[in-house]
């Protein structure tokens, strides 16, 4: 059993990088070292949001501020605000972001190995605002 105090000791934040467009930092909540369970505190700042991507086991966001966007491949998602919280199950392609003029925070639960696929258009993004 591991209880962390509010986040991974030792560890900063981290502005995450190639994986991502805009400003996006996020904060180690939790960390499993054989890879099965990571938990975040993500920060977007507007319009910034992740590439498509997926989950070996699934993944689980929980809005907690502000409002963004959640896109699946097959195009399901839409709007998401504070005391939202997302389900998308194992393989699932997905993205998740920043509204255009808001903010966006959430927390982050990736189970299993993520896969990077490529990045969101400005067009994909805009679909639906």
């Amino acid at each position: 059993m591991k209880i962390n105090r509010g986040r991974e000791q030792g560890r900063p934040s981290e502005h995450r990088g190639p994986t991502f467009t805009g400003s996006v930092w996020a904060d180690p909540v939790l960390a499993d070292p054989e890879g099965g369970v990571n938990v975040g505190s993500v920060f977007f700042e507007p319009r910034s949001r992740t590439f498509w991507h997926s989950h070996g086991n699934g993944q689980i966001l929980h809005v907690t501020h502000g409002h963004g966007r959640v896109r699946a491949r097959d195009g399901s998602g839409g709007t998401v605000a504070a005391g939202d919280v997302v389900y998308s199950p194992a393989g699932e392609e997905h993205w998740h972001g920043a509204g255009p003029d808001s903010y966006l925070l959430h927390h982050a639960i990736s189970l299993g190995t993520t896969t990077w696929l490529e990045e969101v258009t400005d067009e994909e993004y805009d679909k639906g605002f």
